[in-house]
C-alpha cells in the first residue's frame, strides 16, 4: 500500500513526467556506451511490419504527443491564454526569429564548406524535451510561458517539416498528399455537422497519418491537424470531444510515449575525435545556433513585436522568464538529429553532428532550467 501511495504521488506532480524523462536520457545514453550497445540498435531497428521499431515511435507514437499538444494548444486558442490575438500572434513570431538566426548563424560559419547542407540543423526545438524541462520547475513558472512555449515549439517543428519537405526531401508523392486533403476535408465536415464520436476522427486520423507518412511529409504533424479538427464545443454538463481526449492522453504520453521517445532517440555513442570536433566549423556552428541563434531569435522578433503592439508579452511573465524559454528553444535533440541525418551522407559527419546537437542541448537544457528556476525561487521569496 506505501508503495502505491508513492506512485500516486509521483504521478500527480507536473514534473514527474519530466524527471522520467530526463532518466530515460541517462539510460539510453549508458546503454548507447555499454556493451548493450550494438543489441539496444539492433531492437531499434527491427521491423514490425512495414516499418521498424524507431520508426514507429518516431512517426506514430509521436503524432500521438503532437495530437496532446495540439488539442493543448487550441483550449488556449479557444478560452485560454492565447485567445486574444496579440498574444496567439507572439509564438508565432518569436519561432520565426528562432529559426532564422541560428540558420544564419551556422550559414556564416559554415559558407563554402562541406558542411554548409546542415544549415537547418539548429532551427529546431524539441518539443518533447523542452517541455520536459520547464515541467520539472512546477508551478513556479507561469502557466502562460509554458503555454508559450509549446506554442512556439510546434510552429517551429512545424517550419522544420516545411523546410525538410522543400529542401531535404527527394520527392513529394502528390497522390497522398491529394488523400491527406481529402481526409483533412472530411474531418472538417464531420465537425461542422457537430459529430462527436471520438472514435470516428481517430479512425480518420490513422489514415491522416498513414497518407501523410506516404507523401513525404513528416507524420507527425497528422496529430496537430487531427487536433485542431475536434470539436471543442461541449454539451450542457458535458466535456467536449477535445476536452476528453487530452484528459485520456495525459497520463499515456507523459509516461508512456516520451520516456520511449527518449530511450530511442538518445542512444548516441561517444567515438574518439567527438570533442575536438566541437571546435570545428561544424561543431561551432551547431552549437551557436542553438543556444546563442535561439535565444538571440526568439528574443529580439519578441521583443521587436511587443514593441510595434503587433503581441503582448505572456500573462504574468517578465523578459527574463522569455530569456529562459529562449535557452529552453535551444533543446534540439530529436528534429536536429532528423535534419542532420539528411543533411549528410557520411557517417562520420552524421556523428559530430549528432555530439554537437546533443552537447548544445544539454547546456541550453540546463541553462533555461537554471535560470527560471532562480527566478522562481527569488519571486516565491518576495511573496
Amino acid at each position: 500500500m506505501k508503495l502505491i501511495a508513492i506512485l500516486k504521488g509521483f504521478f500527480s506532480k507536473n514534473q514527474s513526467s519530466g524527471v522520467l524523462l530526463i532518466l530515460c536520457v541517462v539510460l539510453s545514453l549508458t546503454i548507447a556506451n555499454s556493451p548493450m550497445a550494438e543489441s539496444f540498435q539492433a531492437l531499434l531497428d527491427q521491423e514490425v511490419g512495414p516499418y521498424s521499431i524507431s520508426m514507429w515511435i518516431n512517426d506514430a507514437l509521436m503524432a500521438i504527443f503532437f495530437l496532446l499538444v495540439g488539442l493543448e494548444i487550441k483550449r488556449e486558442i479557444l478560452k485560454g491564454e492565447l485567445s486574444d490575438i496579440r498574444s496567439a500572434s507572439l509564438p508565432i513570431v518569436a519561432a520565426i526569429g528562432g529559426m532564422i538566426v541560428p540558420a544564419v548563424i551556422f550559414s556564416l560559419l559554415n559558407y563554402g564548406t562541406p558542411y554548409s547542407k546542415g544549415w537547418a540543423i539548429p532551427m529546431a526545438t524539441d518539443i518533447a524535451f523542452s517541455l520536459a524541462v520547464i515541467s520539472m520547475l512546477g508551478r513556479g513558472v507561469p502557466i502562460a510561458i509554458k503555454v508559450f512555449l509549446a506554442a512556439l515549439s510546434i510552429v517551429d517543428d512545424l517550419g522544420a517539416i516545411v523546410v525538410i519537405a522543400l529542401f531535404y526531401t527527394d520527392a513529394i508523392h502528390w497522390s497522398y498528399l491529394l488523400y491527406s486533403g481529402g481526409i483533412i476535408a472530411v474531418l472538417c465536415l464531420l465537425n461542422y455537422l457537430k459529430v462527436r464520436k471520438i472514435v470516428f476522427y481517430l479512425l480518420l486520423g490513422v489514415l491522416l497519418w498513414y497518407c501523410m507518412h506516404h507523401s513525404g511529409i513528416h507524420a507527425t504533424i497528422a496529430g496537430v491537424i487531427l487536433a485542431f479538427t475536434m470539436p471543442a464545443n461541449a454539451e450542457k454538463g458535458k466535456k467536449s470531444p477535445s476536452e476528453k481526449l487530452e484528459h485520456a492522453l495525459q497520463i499515456p504520453v507523459g509516461y508512456i510515449i516520451m520516456p520511449i521517445f527518449a530511450l530511442a532517440n538518445t542512444n548516441i555513442t561517444y567515438k574518439s575525435g567527438m570533442i575536438e570536433g566541437l571546435s570545428s566549423s561544424l561543431g561551432v556552428g551547431v552549437v551557436l545556433g542553438l543556444i546563442l541563434g535561439k535565444l538571440i531569435g526568439i528574443n529580439l522578433f519578441s521583443f521587436i513585436a511587443v514593441k510595434l503592439k503587433i503581441s503582448t508579452l505572456p500573462h504574468a511573465s517578465r523578459w527574463i522568464h522569455m530569456i529562459g524559454v529562449g535557452l529552453l528553444g535551444g533543446i534540439g535533440f530529436t528534429m536536429s538529429i532528423f535534419i542532420s541525418l539528411l543533411s549528410f551522407k557520411e557517417h562520420e559527419l552524421q556523428d559530430a553532428a549528432k555530439f554537437a546537437i546533443l552537447t548544445a542541448s544539454i547546456l541550453a537544457g540546463a541553462l533555461g532550467y537554471i535560470l527560471l528556476r532562480s527566478v522562481t525561487k527569488k519571486e516565491n521569496k518576495s511573496v
